[in-house]
């Protein structure tokens, strides 16, 4: 019980939120009016501390997406504590590293415009920090030497590194190029920042980077550039996917005064500062308890193509979950920092199934998946599902691609009765108002299996 309440009251540390906050009305475990079909919604675990603080100051100025500027918060965040303060899984480290894609619905989805919000505040707090945020990285060459080994004021002592991508297609373009570096020194970037490039002319080393990706790209782009080698290697379930859109319209723009950045930034220096003493950050023993839960759940997570993109799930909320401790001074990771790495990592496993379009990459379930979809209200009862592969795909494969959309929350099947035979009908998950609906988002089946 204890577990479960702090997931809607995290302990009396979350910021304070206006009534009339878009992040507020985007964040509710109740999915809002106005949204896409199939359209993450962050859980209100996610509104913690300092960075839900720095999102409401910021959102009446702009019409960016404020879970776009949260992520955004966090990453920056993150990458200009330094690669100090970790977790270990084992001999590996993990501080607060993140890749983040920032995925617009739209080419106006004002992704840049809540980057550059952003910026203001931890430029300020930070301005060594800033220039370690760089953008044009057409090689992977180019990242290595940024971060290098050597003496030199540019490389002596600053391991930070922000990728800032506004065109990330361009990276994923260059990825693809035969005999591009780029995409396993990124991986290894993430890993464990100890990066090199051989050539016959020269090696370039750098030990111990802090590298960032923090990137902009429409849903369009992303699914055009995303190949399935990426998709299945490793590079693609290393990003945070972040569904992003224009969250109000001020035809006036904002009006971001020197006060508010002022403010924020100084309390956005005193953590940075005091995150940077912290080594190693264990857990306290009901976070633990709550984090053996969420490890259990995650091992339930999809295959195919959404299980390709979203295969670190532990690793990535165990990152947030310190950069969510570093913000609130904490010397350990609790219960709270728990719960918000789980709210932010739910929406963006949501993110990942909206982007992707629902595929599964099972090619029986998701042709079953387009015609429940044709299928509206009404759905799509067995005889309509037997029919649809003309007999040529067996009872049990059948049965097992059904299940499987039914186990991924895509959709309900229900039995009803017809004053004879039974039949089934399979609707989409958001359609079924009668039926009894299991948890479909992550924090929900985490919720839940607290619950048991």
């Amino acid at each position: 019980d204890e577990l479960f309440d702090s997931a809607g009251q995290s302990r009396g540390s979350r910021g304070a939120f206006s009534a009339s906050s878009a992040y507020s009305a985007v964040t509710s475990s109740t999915k809002p009016k106005g949204l896409p079909l199939g359209w993450p919604v962050l859980d209100d675990a996610a509104r913690h501390g300092l960075a839900s603080e720095v999102v409401d100051a910021l959102d009446e100025h702009t019409e960016a997406d404020p879970t776009a500027m949260l992520v955004t918060f966090l990453t920056m965040f993150g990458n200009a504590v330094g690669a100090g303060p970790h977790a270990r899984v084992g001999a590996d480290q993990h501080p607060g590293r993140l890749f983040v894609a920032n995925v617009g619905d739209t080419s106006k989805a004002r992704k840049g415009s809540g980057v550059s919000m952003v910026r203001a505040v931890m430029v300020k707090a930070d301005p060594e920090w800033s220039k370690r945020m760089l953008s044009g990285f057409g090689s992977g060459e180019k990242v290595v030497d940024d971060v290098r080994d050597g003496e030199g004021e540019q490389h002596a002592n600053d391991r930070r590194l922000l990728i800032r991508e506004p065109e990330l297609a361009r990276v994923l373009k260059v990825v693809e190029r035969d005999h591009s570096v780029l995409s396993p020194l990124l991986r290894q970037a993430w890993d464990n920042g100890n990066l090199s490039v051989r050539t016959r002319a020269s090696t370039v080393v750098a030990t111990g980077a802090h590298v960032s990706v923090l990137g902009d790209i429409t849903i369009d782009e992303l699914r055009r550039g995303l190949s399935s080698t990426e998709a299945s290697n490793g590079f693609a379930n290393r990003f945070l996917y972040v569904p992003a859109r224009r969250s109000k319209r001020l035809p006036s723009g904002g009006n971001l005064d020197d006060k508010t950045v002022d403010r924020l930034a100084k309390k956005v220096a005193q953590k940075l500062r005091s995150a940077r003493q912290r080594g190693v950050l264990l857990r306290t023993p009901a976070a633990v308890t709550l984090w053996n839960t969420v490890y259990d759940v995650a091992d339930d997570d999809a295959d195919g193509l959404i299980g390709s993109v979203t295969a670190r799930a532990e690793a990535n909320m165990l990152r947030l979950s310190v950069i969510f401790a570093l913000l609130d001074g904490a010397k350990v990771i609790d219960v709270e920092h728990v719960w918000a790495a789980v709210a932010v990592w739910s929406y963006c496993e949501q993110g990942a199934r909206f982007i992707f379009d629902g595929r599964t990459g099972d090619e029986v379930a998701d042709r079953l998946l387009d015609a429940i979809t044709k299928a509206s209200a009404t759905g799509l009862d067995g005889t309509a599902q037997n029919g649809l592969f003309a007999g040529h795909v067996a009872r049990e494969r059948l049965v097992q691609a059904r299940e499987r959309l039914e186990r991924e929350g895509l959709i309900v099947t229900t039995n009803q009765s017809t004053g004879g035979r039974d039949r089934i009908v399979s609707v989409l998950a958001e359609k079924a108002e009668n039926a009894e609906k299991a948890p479909t988002t992550f924090i929900e089946r985490v919720r839940a299996a607290v619950a048991l």
